[in-house]
């Protein structure tokens, strides 16, 4: 999930570090964090998957112009879980994202103790044109689980093409296929067609790449001759597969060579691999040769997530055949300064050194080309100036500019190193493992040591990860049988993307503690017994019992009715002009909130929550909840902590399964995933006193002039409520109250059905 713009790496970098010496220092569960930017910071953030209200008073966020402060420090009574249980419940993670004020230059240079950063995000560039050919693996491995969430992100994906983009789609097992002869135009004919396409693709034979690799290059290569592609767009081809060749050609290295030889440096290719087991390091090589970059996908609950949100990365280019330009009597030892394609929601950075007799203005010039003309970027920086205001006792960061330049050395030398000849690999390798010892990073060239404070007789070792994606370790155990990390240390990875299991994500120094080991203890439970059923021969008949009454069940909505006298109303659906509904819309709250009624199921299949300020999205189903902040998605599942403060709104979920969106001036908005009586999806209002009078929608009608008339003459458990034209007939009803959870409370309230 990325913040509005692109997220600043080295101010990430920052809070990372600043996190990691504060656990490795204490025992206590605490962190404190600083931010300093000098550019100003424009917004930021945090969330947290352990947080829950009674640890909100432990956190304390402040912020000015240039600095922030982010402090958690838990008492250690709020740190214990219930019941004298000796765990924590701080167990989990913590993200701050932020950024930084945008100059109209593209970027700014930092500068501390001989070494510059230079951070290059440009504003108001207009999306490149882009023509994408999917190349999907749809071999035997791919069946089941695999084969329906690449469905599922490739339909997403492509809902996500804009009208001048061009595609096809080549789906691959033993024999290669192409869905259309041509790449063809995004339109919304075109995308309908593919996805029906996209839905109807079946796992089953081998896995031949080298061809499907070949004919998407052909498809390229064909229409960039024959000029069907907009002028000045960028052409990309991302593979998806989860396996090794085994059909036609099988060599890796044959496959590599042949690839490149045809892209010959035309287009990027994007490899993503699906899974463990995946050769990745061939799919690392072959998008490396090709000007992209390759990820893997981890095969979880969120495996189409994490697709989406790889296109997402690549989805808009901004800017191609990117150059950044020094005076050489300035700067040395510069980590990588030429970059074939910048995309939107990305930053560039580039790091070096500063000459001994270096100028008193380093000066910097950033080239690129658009659609149909080149672009220059200047920028200057004031040496003595930036050196005096990171030396400041108030900056505590100081050493950070080397250490990210040691960090991006290391990490452009391990990348160059997958494509680069045996007897270059030595030299870089002990380059960058002579680095990563200096700086104490971990990399695919070290071991990382876990220390444990005094008193602790356990200690593990984490080898450098293997091929196969697991990462190996040795557990000395010296008097438990049960080995266990203890709160208070973390490890981080400085070198290489470390996967984390649980979000699908991997990036650069994420913390590396989440689960050293997975133990099980499944219980095993012996059930046995001997039922006998003995009839009394001179028992007595008895007459038939009355059938139980049916239960009371769980209305679709519970309004809460400000300035009423009538406080809750409960609203059945009884009837829909179609599956997809307007439940809210308030403009001048920048709210509104959707969602899909089944009326074969009498519930929801799912429902959908929008902001416009903060830009956040959450859609929620039955099984899981899918958080998306600036395109970019995470999933989790119900009953999952979480807690995410962002400018002007809290989200957070308890483990009782309640998702809560709050803010100061804002009608409070609650989902919940019932499983009581009349189970589903439902909807929750507080303080809804709050709504604009522009409120509308299904639901929002309601909050808009409802006068209620008097009780019924013969009986007055029914009556009449007037709303917007609308007349409904209410009755007196006994209802279960979801609000609380499972298993609720009777809830006596007036009720109409819509």
């Amino acid at each position: 999930m990325k913040p509005p713009g692109p997220a600043r790496v080295g101010a990430i970098v920052l809070v990372l570090l600043s996190l990691l010496a504060v656990l490795q220092t204490t025992c206590a569960q605490k962190m404190d964090i600083h931010i300093f930017e000098p550019q100003g910071i424009s917004f930021l953030e945090t969330e947290s998957t352990f947080m829950t209200n009674e640890l909100a008073d432990a956190l304390t966020v402040s912020q000015n112009q240039t600095k922030a402060h982010i402090r958690f420090k838990p008492t250690l009574s709020q740190q214990q879980k219930p019941a004298g249980q000796q765990d924590t419940v701080v167990d989990g993670d913590f993200i701050i994202r932020y950024d930084v004020n945008r100059t109209l230059s593209g970027g700014s240079i930092q500068i501390e103790n001989g070494y510059f950063v230079h951070y290059f995000a440009p504003e108001g560039l207009s999306t490149i044109p882009k023509n994408v050919i999917f190349v999907i693996d749809t071999s035997g491995s791919m069946m089941g689980k695999k084969i329906q969430q690449t469905r599922e992100a490739l339909i997403k994906i492509l809902e996500d093409l804009r009208p001048e983009d061009h595609f096809n789609l080549i789906s691959f097992s033993s024999e290669a296929s192409q869905w259309k002869p041509l790449l063809v135009p995004a339109s919304t004919q075109n995308v309908e067609e593919a996805k029906k396409y996209a839905n109807s693709i079946q796992a089953r034979g081998g896995t031949n790449i080298n061809n499907a690799m070949l004919m998407a290059v052909q498809l390229l290569d064909t229409a960039t001759r024959e000029e069907q592609l907009p002028l000045g767009s960028v052409s990309l081809l991302l593979l998806l597969t989860d396996g090794d060749p085994t059909v036609g050609e099988t060599n890796p290295k044959k496959i590599q060579k042949n690839v490149k030889e045809a892209i010959g440096g035309q287009y990027s290719l994007f490899c993503l691999g699906f899974g463990f087991d995946v050769s990745y390091a061939f799919l690392e090589k072959l998008a490396l040769d090709n000007g992209g970059l390759a990820r893997r996908i981890y095969e979880d609950s969120d495996s189409a997530l994490q697709l989406q949100d790889f296109y997402q990365e690549v989805a808009n280019p901004l800017l191609t055949t990117v150059s950044f330009e020094y005076p050489g009597n300035a700067v040395e030892e510069v980590t990588q300064d030429n970059f074939p394609l910048f995309f939107k929601g990305s930053e560039m950075v580039v790091a070096g050194k500063l000459r001994a007799q270096s100028p008193d203005v380093l000066s910097a010039t950033v080239s690129g080309q658009l659609p149909t003309e080149n672009i220059t970027f200047q920028m200057e920086s004031q040496v003595a100036k930036q050196e005096e205001e990171f030396q400041k006792p108030k900056y505590i960061f100081h050493g950070f500019m080397e250490r990210l330049w040691a960090y991006l050395t290391i990490h452009q030398l391990l990348e160059r190193m997958v494509s680069t000849s045996d007897a270059e690999k030595q030299a870089l390798e002990t380059q960058a493992l002579g680095l990563s010892l200096n700086y104490s990073f971990v990399t695919p060239l070290t071991s990382m040591v876990v220390t444990k404070p005094e008193g602790q007789e356990q200690s593990q070792v984490a080898e450098k990860p293997v091929e196969n994606g697991r990462t190996v370790f040795r557990h000395r155990a010296m008097g438990h049988k049960r080995p266990r990390l203890p709160g208070g240390v973390a490890l981080h990875d400085g070198g290489h993307d470390v996967p984390n299991r649980k979000s699908g994500r991997s990036g650069p120094l994420i913390p590396f503690y989440e689960k050293l080991m997975s133990e099980r203890n499944p219980d095993v439970g012996l059930l046995s017994g001997i039922v006998g059923d003995y009839l009394d021969e001179t028992m007595e008949e008895t007459s038939p019992t009355a059938p139980p009454p049916a239960p009371i069940q769980a209305p679709t909505f519970i309004l809460p009715l400000p300035g009423q006298s009538v406080d809750q109303l409960c609203v059945d659906i009884k009837s829909t002009p179609g599956p997809l509904l307007l439940l809210l819309s308030d403009p001048d709250q920048g709210l509104e909130v959707t969602g899909e009624y089944k009326m074969e199921k009498a519930q929801f299949s799912w429902i959908e929550v929008t902001f416009k300020n903060p830009q956040l999205q959450v859609h929620v189903s039955p099984e899981h909840v899918v958080v998306t902040r600036d395109r970019r998605s995470s999933q989790y599942k119900w009953k999952e902590t979480l807690f995410m403060v962002m400018p002007g709104l809290k989200m957070t979920m308890d483990k009782a399964g309640l998702l809560l969106f709050s803010s100061p001036d804002r009608v409070t908005i609650g989902l919940l995933s019932w499983d009581g009586p009349g189970q589903g999806l439902r909807l929750l209002l507080r303080d809804t006193d709050r709504f604009s009078s522009h409120v509308g929608g299904l639901l929002g009608r309601f909050y808009q002039g409802v006068a209620w008339g008097p009780p019924d003459a013969t009986d007055d458990s029914k009556r009449t409520l007037w709303t917007r034209g609308f007349e409904f007939n209410a009755t007196r009803k006994l209802k279960l109250d979801y609000q609380e959870g499972t298993p609720g409370t009777e809830l006596s309230c007036w009720s109409i059905e819509l």
